[in-house]
């Protein structure tokens, strides 16, 4: 591959990255925002319970989809096309889950406000559709590193490249979210507020980036054809779950990666919450973005020479550090606006690093499954790290729910309604459980995870030679 194509699939990627987490902090943060604020509205004293009712099905929608992820990253495998095997599946998924999402960011025609059945089980319909064309799209992204090259330096710019895209689609959409809401709906209805309205035709334009981003990235990937990747062999549905659990690297490191992750969004869901009712300054939040924009920006390019120094181990293992202080401070703060900040930047700036780690060593995990195992499963062995984040989004989408309703902070509530017992309730379930957590990802990483650079080239290695001599056999 030359160097030209190889910079044009690059940045093709990291388009196709800034779109899908732009829809994906949508989903997972600003969703239950969206539920717990506005949606029910006019809905009277009903409006706790509906919240209640949705969160809930969301998360067991969620909860219940995830078990079929491997089956979708199976189905993904198994496709034969002149297109590959991913682009089909980034392109159609990409489309229909936008145009989903702008269906979910409103009352359904007004059937919210009622609380009628019929909502529920609409609500409930196009949740599931939604939820699966999405997976299949999450899936086939970022199953594609492995087939876009199987050298772990060129792996390590294609992450860093996407991730770099996602930043700035994650952070970007937490920094223009309150402004954006808020200015359409004062366009529609000339009330400063964070509308219906508002919310529905931010939904729209989320859904327009994540589809067309998704194009974008079909146009510009090639997938490698070197000899590791010349398998032929499909894998039925009963052998994936088999396939999975005896790559002990990649359970070990999911293991890590999962208690990681729900501590992360439980924090990210609920920090316009502790803007809004603890320090009292939802207008600040929009700094928030900017700190988490700022640091991905500097942190992403970060990691190629972090990883390069002190290996992927090291790297992942200082961001949980670093999270963990953050928590302390978060909770030490109070209303002292620089702590928080200076928190804020803590928890953010090793995301990018954790993350990379985490997809590299996933991503190297398909090799070394391969070679343990005899088969090789690219989207059935990736499909387990936005399975991950579909477990945390999920979770986060209850946690976000409850903690706004337990801590008072949903409906109509204002700052002056908390009391110093509902921040308790927020800070246990926002930072002192979720930093347990990440101490317990960082014990179990450091002790059984082993697959990092050098032990992924001699992988590599052996599997070529084994590859080789059985063509020649």
């Amino acid at each position: 591959m030359n160097t030209t194509h190889k910079w044009k699939q690059r940045i093709g990627y990291a388009l196709g990255a800034f779109g899908h987490d732009t829809y994906y902090v949508t989903l997972s943060t600003y969703f239950i925002i969206f539920v717990t604020s506005v949606m029910f509205q006019g809905a009277g004293k009903d409006t706790a319970r509906l919240i209640g009712i949705i969160t809930s099905l969301v998360v067991i929608i969620r909860l219940i989809e995830i078990i079929f992820d491997p089956i979708i990253g199976n189905v993904i495998d198994n496709t034969r096309s002149k297109y590959g095997k991913f682009k089909p599946w980034l392109v159609v998924s990409g489309v229909v889950s936008g145009l989903l999402l702008m269906v979910i960011f409103t009352n359904f025609f007004g059937l919210a406000k009622t609380g009628d059945d019929l909502f529920i089980v609409l609500f409930g319909i196009v949740f599931i559709l939604l939820d699966c064309f999405y997976s299949f799209k999450d899936i086939a992204f970022w199953s594609m590193i492995p087939a876009l090259s199987t050298d772990s330096n060129e792996r390590e710019k294609l992450g860093t490249f996407a991730r770099f895209g996602s930043s700035i689609g994650a952070n970007g959409t937490t920094l223009v979210v309150v402004p954006l809401t808020t200015f359409i709906t004062y366009l529609f209805t000339g009330r400063h507020e964070q509308g219906a309205v508002g919310w529905f035709w931010f939904a729209v334009i989320v859904g327009i980036i994540s589809a067309g981003t998704a194009i974008i990235t079909a146009l510009t990937t090639k997938e490698n054809q070197s000899i590791v990747r010349q398998q032929n062999k499909k894998v039925s549905f009963k052998e994936v779950f088999v396939v999975i659990t005896k790559n002990d690297q990649l359970m070990w490191l999911a293991l890590s990666y999962i208690a990681y992750a729900i501590a992360n969004v439980a924090t990210t869901g609920v920090l316009l919450l502790f803007y809004k009712f603890v320090l009292g300054r939802v207008g600040e939040f929009w700094f928030v973005g900017l700190i988490a924009t700022i640091t991905g920006i500097v942190a992403v390019p970060m990691f190629p020479f972090l990883a390069k120094k002190f290996s992927r181990r090291y790297v992942y293992l200082g961001g949980l550090i670093m999270n963990i202080l953050a928590y302390a401070i978060f909770i030490l703060a109070g209303q002292n606006l620089l702590m928080v900040q200076i928190a804020t930047v803590l928890f953010y700036f090793p995301q990018q690093w954790i993350f990379l780690s985490a997809l590299m060593t996933i991503t190297d995990s398909v090799e070394y499954g391969q070679l343990k195992n005899g088969v090789r499963n690219e989207a059935v062995t990736l499909s387990l790290r936005p399975l991950m984040d579909k477990i945390a989004g999920a979770l986060s989408n209850g946690i976000v729910g409850f903690i706004a309703v337990a801590a008072g902070m949903s409906g109509s509530a204002s700052v002056s309604n908390i009391t110093q017992r509902d921040i308790h309730t927020f800070n246990l379930f926002a930072f002192a459980l979720p930093g347990i957590l990440m101490l317990f990802a960082g014990i179990v990483f450091f002790w059984k995870v082993r697959l990092f650079e050098k032990e992924h080239a001699e992988v590599v290695a052996q599997l070529e030679a084994k590859l080789t001599n059985q063509q020649e056999a």
